[in-house]
């Protein structure tokens, strides 16, 4: 396969991905911010956010000041924001029309009709009115173009090259969202208070990070007891049969790899496979022992070394 083509591809499905975690990692935000909390609380949730996806110094370039609904705007709508779910959609629609060809007619179908919905659901003032239906269609969205994508398309490089790419992206973003809780001001956790602070608060926040990943039905499947970050953690990083864990992506991530490996990925699927074996064996007590905030600091910036990899091997290379 031409390396243009995977890169398309490959950062198709990123897209589409990173614009789902987006709204899932607003929601959670939304849904807390409903809760009873000072003002200065609630503005250190939206700049926690902001902070753990990298954003804060644009954020503040722009607006200066915090407040909820600006923050909504520039992670949903804003042009001049790259990560935006607008831009996101945007980008993962230009990918596909430039690979069209290698597509089935039902994929470019859904991610033209994605992004062409996208205006009329911005133009009707739904993110203002009802921010979680707004974000439920951005997720409805995701869903409908991986279905659609695993329901009709020959199983060869171009399909591997988007499942890495999907995998990759959730296995970003799923660090992210829970690392939101462990992300201070200062960009240091203080992982010690999080544990021992079991109030009411606490089981919210946790329940809304649950309902983040779509995680909150399994969570109570598997434990069948009270919400603890302990448990929240282990369910989200380690647990292989949580389609959204780290241990899941990364299974899948070095699966497809091992697919379309080629001469010069051989470094790359080792420490792929590394990372996967770490996620295998490890065990939350060790984690947590460590320091989550560290572990996922970590880890976040081994999946970007990965990305950076699988780019160098296959697609067309970054710009430096």
């Amino acid at each position: 396969m031409l390396s243009r083509t995977a890169d398309h591809l490959f950062w198709m499905a990123r897209y589409i991905e990173r614009a789902e975690n987006t709204a899932r990692m607003l929601d959670v935000n939304v849904q807390t911010a409903l809760l009873p909390q000072s003002a200065h609380a609630a503005e250190q949730g939206w700049r926690a956010m902001l902070g753990i996806s990298e954003l804060l110094p644009a954020f503040d370039r722009k607006y200066g000041l915090l407040a909820a609904r600006d923050v909504l705007d520039f992670m949903v709508r804003d042009p001049d924001n790259p990560s935006s779910i607008a831009a996101c959609l945007r980008q993962a629609r230009e990918n596909a029309r430039a690979v069209r060809g290698t597509l089935t007619t039902e994929v470019w179908e859904v991610h033209n009709a994605t992004y062409l919905e996208l205006g009329n659901k911005l133009r009707s003032g739904l993110l203002q009115s009802d921010p979680s239906q707004f974000f439920e269609w951005v997720k409805y969205r995701s869903h409908l173009s991986r279905g659609v994508t695993i329901g009709t398309m020959l199983k060869d490089e171009a399909f591997y090259f988007i499942r890495l790419g999907t995998f990759l992206e959730r296995a970003d973003n799923t660090a992210r969202i829970l690392d939101v809780k462990f992300h201070g001001a200062d960009g240091v956790a203080s992982i010690e208070d999080q544990l021992e602070d079991n109030g009411h608060m606490d089981f919210y926040y946790w329940a809304a990070i649950l309902r983040s990943v779509s995680a909150f039905e399994i969570y109570r499947k598997v434990y069948r007891d009270v919400i603890t970050p302990e448990r929240v953690a282990e369910l989200l990083i380690l647990r292989r049969d949580m389609p959204r864990s780290l241990h899941a992506c990364m299974e899948e991530f070095l699966l497809n790899l091992q697919q379309v490996r080629n001469d010069t990925s051989a470094e790359t699927e080792r420490m792929a496979g590394r990372l996967h074996a770490e996620l295998k064996f490890g065990s939350v007590e060790e984690i947590l022992a460590g320091g989550l905030h560290g572990f996922l600091n970590g880890f976040l910036e081994r999946i970007y070394d990965l990305g950076n990899r699988v780019s160098r091997d296959f697609l067309v290379p970054l710009a430096a």
